[in-house]
């Protein structure tokens, strides 16, 4: 069983590499990072047409013995970069990694485990408000709103309309693409269940899809050794699913639909502005 998910990943090397690699700043290949960028070459930028920015929302929680709690910042970075490339005109925010994530007292939801952060759904709005607020200054005319966590989904929608009232008038909008979110949890659970899983396997939480995707995009954050001692974990331990069957071929997949399916929200939403 060993030998075989070793041969696996060898074949998935490359795919593998290239998915954790940053798209690094050069002469030829401008980073569409912003942390990656000086204040002069954001401006040549805009200046030049790369008019949309992604904002990734992701959140620090738990996810089950076998996942790093930087799953969400960690996915969602990667992703939007790759949905920035497709795009060819947008740039990549830095992440929003605090985010809502229950009651502290009584603690709920993730609160309960260790190394969640939660911050009010007021203290969230506000942030987003403002990134966007900011970025509608320097000269960006479509700002994107990419969520990775279901908390917040409804954040990013209140957010977005209120900034597109007052906006109205103006050629500025904020666009919450609640569709990243659902080809990720919906959509990529439907190909999951083609490939033959069942939906308890699939799970919704740090389960075969979670831990798929994160295989694909950056292993380093998959403890694979306690994989196999899946039966010792529950919904007590913060696991909804059956992580042990996941593979990156399988997160590839996942990745493939969440990057088209967001890059055509994307550009509906930006066609009717």
């Amino acid at each position: 069983m060993n030998s075989m998910r070793w041969a696996a990943r060898l074949l998935l090397l490359p795919l593998l590499i290239l998915s954790s690699a940053p798209f690094a700043y050069s002469e030829e290949r401008p980073s569409i990072v912003l942390e990656d960028l000086t204040w002069t070459e954001l401006r040549d930028a805009i200046g030049a047409g790369k008019t949309t920015i992604i904002i990734p929302i992701g959140g620090t929680e738990q996810n089950g013995p076998a996942m790093a709690l930087g799953k969400h910042n960690r996915r969602v970075k990667l992703l939007s970069e790759r949905i920035a490339v497709s795009l060819g005109n947008a740039l990549v925010a830095p992440v929003i990694a605090y985010v809502p994530e229950g009651n502290l007292s009584p603690p709920s939801g993730h609160m309960r485990f260790p190394g969640t952060i939660g911050v009010p759904e007021a203290a969230f709005e506000t942030i987003l408000e403002y990134a966007a607020r900011s970025f509608k200054l320097h000269g960006f005319k479509d700002i994107v709103f990419l969520g990775d966590h279901g908390g917040y989904q409804a954040n990013e929608k209140n957010v977005a309309n209120k900034l597109n009232r007052e906006w109205s008038s103006s050629n500025v909008r904020a666009h919450a693409v609640t569709q990243y979110y659902e080809a990720a949890q919906i959509d990529f659970a439907r190909i999951l269940k083609d490939q033959g899983f069942t939906l308890s396997e699939i799970g919704t939480h740090a389960g075969l899809n979670d831990t798929s995707l994160m295989l694909a995009l950056d292993p380093s954050l998959v403890r694979e050794d306690r994989l196999s001692n899946l039966s010792k974990f529950g919904s007590a331990d913060g696991v909804y699913g059956d992580p042990s069957k996941a593979s990156a071929r399988l997160g590839i997949l996942g990745v493939d639909a969440i990057v088209s399916q967001t890059v055509a929200a994307i550009k509906s939403a930006v066609s009717q502005r």
